[in-house]
């Protein structure tokens, strides 16, 4: 895995200021970040999300996930600790890339649901590789994380490469009447943790 550390910035957000980390990954080009907040090299258990590129909910104020909610949520939270790191890896669609995703949006509007139409378009449910997140916590010094995710397949991931998730802390944000099969199909079909509340309204949505 060829990830290699480019530059680190400033960067001022409406929940504090943060240290951008750019990262390149030699084999594909992808270009990824890290965002840090606080001393996170101390060998304590920090704070963190996997966060996986979504150019519509996180830019473009999509209804249609819960991504955008999440994104700004662990921003937030690890603002109010004054310390922690977010991942944000350029994955968009969970792996097959923003017009793939259109098409299975196109797929969805007839009737498909996120993980039918990411397969009639030819793919696996979830192409993404967590590998990628080693390298670059390594770089910034960090062994041990409470994630905040609802997929256990990121817990496993860490956890295969040698990072210990102390703890994992539910994300559960953004339901809403355009969202709610796609996050039931989420629990249903990917295992995503959405907690019985949570999941309950979705699915009855």
């Amino acid at each position: 895995m060829s990830v290699v550390f480019v530059a680190a910035s400033q960067l001022p957000t409406p929940f504090g200021v943060f240290t951008m980390h750019g990262f390149l990954d030699q084999d594909t080009g992808k270009e990824h970040v890290v965002l840090t907040m606080g001393k996170v090299d101390d060998g304590q258990p920090v704070l963190g999300r996997i966060h996986s590129e979504c150019l519509t909910g996180d830019a473009l104020f999509s209804l249609r996930c819960d991504c955008g909610f999440q994104l700004e949520a662990a921003l937030q939270a690890i603002a109010k600790q004054g310390r922690g790191a977010l991942l944000y890896l350029r994955q968009e669609g969970r792996g097959i890339g923003l017009l793939n995703k259109i098409r299975a949006y196109a797929l969805q509007d007839e009737g498909a649901d996120t993980v039918e139409a990411n397969e009639r378009l030819g793919f696996a449910p979830d192409l993404r590789d967590y590998a990628i997140c080693k390298p670059m916590l390594e770089h910034l010094g960090i062994a041990e994380v409470q994630l905040m995710t609802n997929n256990p397949r990121k817990v496993k991931a860490l956890e295969g490469f040698g990072i210990r998730v102390a703890e994992r802390k539910p994300l559960q944000f953004g339901l809403n009447p355009h969202n709610s099969r796609y996050l039931a199909t989420k629990a249903g079909k990917l295992g995503h943790l959405l907690g019985e509340i949570h999941q309950g309204e979705a699915e009855q949505s």
